[in-house]
This record gives structure tokens, sequence and C-alpha cells, in this order.
């Protein structure tokens, strides 16, 4: 139950409250989803949700990628993203991943070897873009 709120509570803080965006969290795939969690002292600072193919997308997914506002810019995104990269390998094998990206992240995700794959699209008035990594080997940073 703890995990549970410390998860809602950072996707809130940020996606909610920081970007005042209006959506609902609460979208059915957290059940399908595997949680990573990144901690610091025992306190939730980064969290994304793995989806298996056929759930958000005909491919695998990673999304509800966030990062505490105290651990942007020292490298807790990109090990977060990097784990999620490897348990996806590990769990649903090498296969594409699809993310629905917010725009002014894509360099982040390019550097993941992710690729744009479609036009740009509003959703809960933030601008976002549909990225793909095709399966295959580990990307370094």
């Amino acid at each position: 139950m703890e995990e549970l709120y410390a998860i809602l509570k950072l996707r809130t803080d940020v996606f909610a409250v920081e970007q005042q965006a209006v959506y609902q969290d609460l979208d059915g795939k957290d059940q399908a989803a595997m949680h990573l969690m990144g901690h610091d002292e025992g306190r939730l600072v980064a969290y994304c949700r793995l989806i298996p193919a056929g759930v958000a997308f005909s491919e695998a997914s990673i999304g509800r990628v966030v990062t505490a506002a105290t651990h942007r810019n020292t490298g807790t995104g990109k090990l977060l993203f990097q784990q999620a990269l490897d348990l996806c390998r590990e769990y649903f094998g090498e296969l594409p991943i699809r993310i629905g990206a917010q725009r002014y992240l894509t360099g982040f995700y390019s550097s993941f070897g992710f690729e744009l794959a479609g036009p740009v699209y509003l959703e809960d008035g933030i601008e976002h873009v549909h990225m793909v990594r095709k399966g295959g080997g580990n990307v370094q940073q």
C-alpha cells in the first residue's frame, strides 16, 4: 500500500500539479505493467512502468516515466530508463518498444535509440510524439 501511494503521489506531483495537466492517471494499464522504482534514502524519486505488447500499443511500452524535481539533472532518470530497457529485454525479449513521449524529451529518448514514429499530437494539453526503439543491443550512455 505504501509503494502504491508513493507511486501515485510522484506521478500526481509531476504530471498533474507541476505540469498542470488534467488527465486520467488510473488508465487500467497499471495492473498489467511491471513497476520500476528508484529510491534515494527510502524516498521514491524516479519511476516508470513497463507494459507488455498488446496493452498500450501493439509493441511493448515504457510509460509514466517520471523523476522528482529534486533529482533531475543528476543522472537518476537516465539510470532508471536504462534499467527499464534492460528489464524490457529480459521480460519481453528483443522486441520493439513504443513510447508516447513529451515532445521536449525527444533528445533524451533518442539517446537510448528511439526514433520518431509519427506526428506531434496533443495529450492533456502537452505536445507528444510516438517514438519507437527497434529490438536489439544495449545502448550505453
